[in-house]
């Protein structure tokens, strides 16, 4: 579940990106320029994707809410069982403390003579 989350946030935000680039700049010297764009409907497309934007951002934004909640359900699921690090650390055998290095002997035995 998490994984379709992620795939619906990439897809939101790809989405977004394109209504952003396709919006006419609202100030600046497009702007002198942008009174022809007012003829023959092109204002309800600049309204369309205006909302298009906003809708793109707010789903963004509860999909990442219901990502985080699906890792969290995810991660809780992975963590009944011991992990690997958690068995190398609490294991007693992982790291005989009784074998010593044997470049280790030879320093000590050289700075003892």
């Amino acid at each position: 579940m998490y994984i379709l989350f992620i795939v619906l946030i990439v897809i939101a935000s790809v989405l977004m990106i394109l209504a952003v680039l396709a919006q006419s700049p609202k100030s600046g010297m497009a702007a002198n320029f942008g009174a022809s764009n007012q003829v023959m409907g092109v204002r309800q497309t600049t309204d369309f994707l205006e909302k298009f934007t906003w809708t793109m951002a707010i789903s963004i934004v509860v999909l990442s809410f219901a990502a985080t909640i699906a890792m969290s359900s995810h991660t809780r699921s992975q963590s009944k069982g011991d992990n690997l690090i958690e068995q190398v650390m609490n294991s007693e055998s992982a790291i005989p403390s009784a074998v010593a290095l044997p470049a280790a002997e030879e320093a000590a035995t050289e700075s003892a003579e």
